[in-house]
């Protein structure tokens, strides 16, 4: 079994998370992991589907949705199998649930894992 442990939503300002702010969040895997094909996260917004903000693999190749290109940079820490995201110049539209994810081969098969869930709230 994998396990996800998000972290940093915790880290908002007095005041809360406002327009042009900056918040970081990491993600660590642990668990049953031979190879992490991809980490990332998702986001969900109320009434929205969850969607993709962004991933990265092992090698560092990286994808981001358009919203948040230029904006959110992601890294990995493959020796620590923790991905983290900084999300800079955040928007009102950024608010939403965000969800590490990674797809893990713990040698037996490779399947999806996703952590907790970390409420991102932007507000003016």
């Amino acid at each position: 079994q994998v396990q996800l442990v998000e972290s940093g939503g915790g880290l908002v300002p007095p005041g809360g998370l406002q327009p042009g702010g900056f918040l970081k969040l990491s993600c660590a895997a642990s668990g049953s992991i031979f190879k992490i094909n991809t980490m990332g996260w998702y986001r969900q917004a109320p009434g929205k589907q969850r969607e993709l903000v962004a991933t990265i693999t092992p090698g560092g190749s990286r994808n981001f949705a358009e919203s948040v290109k230029g904006r959110f940079t992601i890294f990995i820490d493959n020796a620590k199998n923790t991905v983290h995201m900084e999300m800079d110049r955040l928007k009102t539209e950024d608010t939403a649930v965000y969800y590490c994810h990674a797809e893990v081969d713990t040698g037996w098969g490779t399947s999806d894992y996703w952590g907790q869930g970390t409420q991102v709230t932007v507000s003016s």
